[in-house]
C-alpha cells in the first residue's frame, strides 16, 4: 500500500477531478480445468458451446443497443469485431474438430483456441490488429463465463459511487455501467484514442490511462483522487490533500459556470478587432459541444477517426452523412474539415500502411492519400457532395511543397468531373486550404498564393519538427516547447508572410487554445484560433479585456527573448495585468 499522496502518473484521457474510494478490478484469472469426456457426450458439449455463443450474441446485441440509444451508432460499432468472431466458421469449426479429436471439457478447448489467436495478433507489426486483441479478450471473457455459469460483467452490479481502477476496460465493461455510480476511470494501459478514453470523454467522466501498475499500488476501499487534466493520480490522500483538490474542483466548476455564461458574446478584443474563434472536433456528436460553448464554426473536423477501431473503411455515404451532419448543424458557419491524416500514431489495418522507424516522418497524411487516391477520392467525393449543404471547406494536413497542393487539385477536379457526369451536385468555389505544420511549408507560405485559399497552422507537429524532438519520447519531452524562441520567430513569419499575400490564416494545434499565448499570437497578427470546445469561453473572456495596441508591444518584446523559460514567465507577468486579479483567479482555477 502506498504512503499518503503518492503519486502514480499517467496521460490524461478526460479532464476534471474525481474523489471518491476506488473500485479495482483485478485481471480476471479463468481456472478453466482440463477435464475429460466421453465420445458419448460430445453432442452435449456441443449443444453447451451453441447455448453459449447465442447467449453471448443476444448480451452483445442488447449493449449494442442501449449504447445506440445513450450514445450513438458510432459507439456501438466497436461491438461488430465481437459479432464477426461469433459467426467465424473457421474458430468454432477448429473448437468443435479439436474437441472430437482430443475428447477434452468444452470450455478447455475453447479458451486454449482463443490463446492461440490472440498470441498471433499480438506478435503482429499492425497497430489495429494489435488492438483487437482486446476484443479476443472481451469476447473470450463473456461466452467463458456463459460456457462456465458465471457472472458476465465485473461492473453491471457497482451499486455506489466508485472510481474504476482496472488494468484495461473492454468496450462491453464500459457500455453495461451505471454512469451514475462511476465518478472516474484510471487504467494501466491505453491512450487518448483507446475506448476508454472515448467513453470516458462522452460520459464527461475524469479518466487517467497508462497509470503503470495501478492495480497492484491501490486497493478496492482506498481513497484516491484523479485529475483527468494532469494525468494524474493520487493514492490514500490525507485530509489536507483531498481538501487542495475539494478546493480545485470547486474552483473549477464555478470557472465553468462563469464561462459559460460569456460563450453567446461576439469575440472580439477590447478596442473592438474582431476575431474568430472556432472548435476542434474528432466525431459529429461533438457539434452539439461546439454550438453549446459559443464556437464561431468549425475550425478542424479530424476525419480520421471515422475509419479508427472498425472492421473495414467507411463508405462515400457514410462519410457524406457525417460530414453533412456537422455542416448542416453548424450553418451558416464554416466547417473545416481535414482530409485523412493517418499514418504517425494512427493505424487502419485495411489500408496496409506498413510499420516504419519513424512514422512521424514517414508514409503519412498526405503522402498515403497521394499514394491511395481510391481511398483519396472516396472521401473527396463525400466532401464535395456536403458542400452543398453549407460553408464547408477542406484543408489538406502534411503539406510540405506547392507540387503537393498542385498533384491534389489534379484529383480534386477530376472528382468533380466525376460527379458533375453523375449530374450530383457540389459547390464549384469549395474554398481549400493547407495545414501548415512542416518547417519547409513554413518558409514557403507566399509560394502558395492563388494555389490555396487559407492555411492553418499546426502547432503540435510544427514544434515537434522545428526541434527535432519526438513529443511522445518521455525521455526528451522536455524539449518540446511552444515558447522556444525559434518555434515564435518561425509562426510570427508564417503569419506575417500569409498576410503579405492575402491568405488567411488560423491556428489549430494546442498552443492555440493555450491562455498564456492567446495576446502573444493576437501581437503576432493571429485573428483566427481552432481550440477545444470547453476553452472558447475563456479565450472570449481574455479577448474582451485586452487591446490589440498591448499585444503587438508584447510580441516585440518577446521577440527579444533568448529562452522559453524567460518568455514562460515574461508572459505570465503579463497575463496578470492584462486581465486584473479577479480574472486571473478565473484563469488559474
Amino acid at each position: 500500500m502506498f504512503k499518503k499522496g503518492e503519486i502514480i502518473r499517467g496521460i490524461p484521457a478526460s479532464p476534471g477531478i474525481a474523489i471518491g474510494k476506488a473500485y479495482v478490478i483485478s485481471d480476471v484469472v479463468f481456472h478453466v480445468e482440463k477435464r475429460t469426456i466421453k465420445e458419448a457426450e460430445l453432442s452435449e458439449e456441443i449443444k453447451k458451446l451453441e447455448a453459449a455463443l447465442l447467449k453471448t450474441k443476444k448480451e452483445i446485441q442488447d449493449i449494442q443497443k442501449k449504447m445506440a440509444k445513450e450514445m450513438g451508432a458510432k459507439y456501438a460499432d466497436i461491438f461488430d469485431m465481437q459479432l464477426m468472431l461469433l459467426e467465424d466458421r473457421v474458430l468454432l469449426e477448429e473448437v468443435i474438430e479439436r474437441l472430437r479429436k482430443e475428447l477434452l471439457g468444452v470450455e478447455y478447448i475453447f479458451y486454449d483456441v482463443l490463446v492461440k489467436y490472440k498470441k498471433a495478433l499480438s506478435k503482429l507489426d499492425d497497430a489495429y490488429l494489435k488492438e483487437r486483441a482486446q476484443d479476443i479478450d472481451d469476447f473470450g471473457r463473456r461466452v467463458l463465463k456463459n460456457l462456465m455459469g458465471k457472472e458476465t460483467s465485473r461492473l453491471q452490479y457497482l451499486k455506489e459511487k466508485a472510481i474504476i481502477v482496472a488494468h484495461d476496460l473492454s468496450p462491453s465493461d464500459t457500455a453495461v455501467l451505471n454512469k451514475e455510480y462511476v465518478l472516474g476511470f484510471v487504467t494501466e494501459v491505453g491512450g487518448p484514442t483507446t475506448h476508454t478514453a472515448i467513453m470516458a470523454k462522452s460520459f464527461e467522466i475524469p479518466a487517467v490511462v497508462g497509470a503503470q501498475n495501478a492495480t497492484l499500488k491501490i486497493d478496492s476501499g482506498q481513497e484516491i483522487i484523479v485529475d483527468g487534466s494532469a494525468g494524474v493520480v493520487v493514492v490514500n490522500p490525507g485530509a489536507e490533500k483531498i481538501k487542495e483538490y475539494e478546493k480545485r474542483r470547486d474552483i473549477l466548476r464555478s470557472k465553468i459556470d462563469k464561462l459559460l455564461k460569456l460563450k453567446d458574446i461576439e469575440s472580439k478584443t477590447k478596442d473592438g478587432t474582431k476575431i474568430s474563434i472556432m472548435a476542434n472536433i474528432e466525431l459529429p456528436h461533438e457539434v452539439n459541444s461546439a454550438l453549446d460553448h459559443g464556437a464561431d464554426g468549425i475550425g478542424l473536423y479530424r476525419t480520421e477517426y471515422l475509419y479508427l477501431n472498425r472492421p473495414d473503411l467507411p463508405s462515400e455515404e457514410e462519410q457524406y452523412q457525417a460530414y453533412k451532419l456537422v455542416t448542416l448543424q453548424m450553418a451558416p458557419k464554416p466547417v473545416v474539415i481535414r482530409t485523412l491524416d493517418l499514418g504517425g500514431d494512427k493505424f487502419v489495418s485495411q489500408l496496409n500502411i506498413p510499420y516504419e522507424i519513424n512514422p512521424f516522418m514517414g508514409w503519412r497524411a498526405i503522402r498515403f492519400c497521394l499514394a491511395r487516391p481510391d481511398v483519396f477520392k472516396i472521401q473527396l467525393r463525400a466532401l464535395l457532395r456536403a458542400s452543398v449543404h453549407g460553408d464547408l471547406r477542406i484543408m489538406f494536413p502534411m503539406i510540405s511543397s506547392v507540387e503537393e497542393v498542385k498533384e491534389i487539385k489534379k484529383i480534386l477536379r477530376e472528382v468533380m468531373e466525376e460527379l458533375e457526369k453523375d449530374e450530383i451536385p457540389y459547390n464549384r468555389d469549395i474554398k481549400i486550404g493547407a495545414m501548415i505544420e512542416t518547417p519547409s511549408a513554413a518558409l514557403i507560405c507566399d509560394h502558395f498564393k492563388g494555389i490555396v485559399d487559407f492555411f492553418s497552422i499546426g502547432t503540435n507537429d510544427l514544434i515537434q519538427y522545428s526541434i527535432a524532438v519526438d513529443r511522445g519520447n518521455e525521455k526528451i519531452a522536455y524539449l518540446y516547447d511552444p515558447a522556444h524562441p525559434g518555434v515564435l520567430r518561425l509562426i510570427e513569419k508564417i503569419i506575417a508572410s500569409s498576410r503579405e499575400v492575402g491568405i488567411p490564416v488560423a491556428m489549430c494545434g494546442e498552443m492555440a487554445g493555450d491562455v498564456l499565448f492567446f495576446p502573444l499570437l493576437l501581437g503576432f497578427g493571429l485573428r483566427e484560433f481552432s481550440v477545444s470546445p470547453l476553452i472558447i469561453p475563456e479565450l472570449k473572456m481574455v479577448a474582451s479585456h485586452i487591446d490589440i495596441t498591448q499585444t503587438e508591444e508584447l510580441a516585440r518584446k518577446v521577440q527579444e527573448m533568448e529562452s522559453g523559460h524567460e518568455v514562460r514567465e515574461f508572459l505570465k507577468e503579463k497575463i496578470k495585468e492584462l486581465l486584473g486579479t479577479d480574472y486571473q483567479e478565473l484563469l488559474e482555477a
